[in-house]
């Protein structure tokens, strides 16, 4: 499940950047408000699948609910959505050793 997770917080980050620095510049340089109902609905997807992941993992692993607070209020802020993505990928790479 982390690694699907791990995944989903990868395109989330990623949404978000195309909606800020490349949607909304269409929408408000370029006069093309498409840009934005497209990579808004795409974004939005993102951040549903991300919140329910992040909910199931924490049931599932018992993480500490500052961990989810800290990796919700991560995923608001455009470039901290990928530090979520490489904490994960340390965290799979730690069950990986215990194993």
């Amino acid at each position: 499940m982390l690694r699907i997770f791990r995944q989903i917080a990868l395109w989330e980050a990623i949404s978000t950047i195309c909606l800020f620095f490349i949607a909304m510049p269409l929408k408000y340089l370029a006069g093309i408000p498409e840009a934005v109902k497209i990579a808004g609905s795409i974004h939005g997807f993102f951040v549903v699948i991300f919140v329910v992941m992040l909910i199931m993992s924490t049931v599932e692993y018992k993480w500490p609910i500052l961990k989810a607070i800290k990796y919700f209020l991560a995923s608001l802020i455009p470039i901290f959505g990928f530090w979520v993505e490489l904490d994960l990928k340390k965290e799979i790479e730690g069950k990986r050793q215990k194993s």
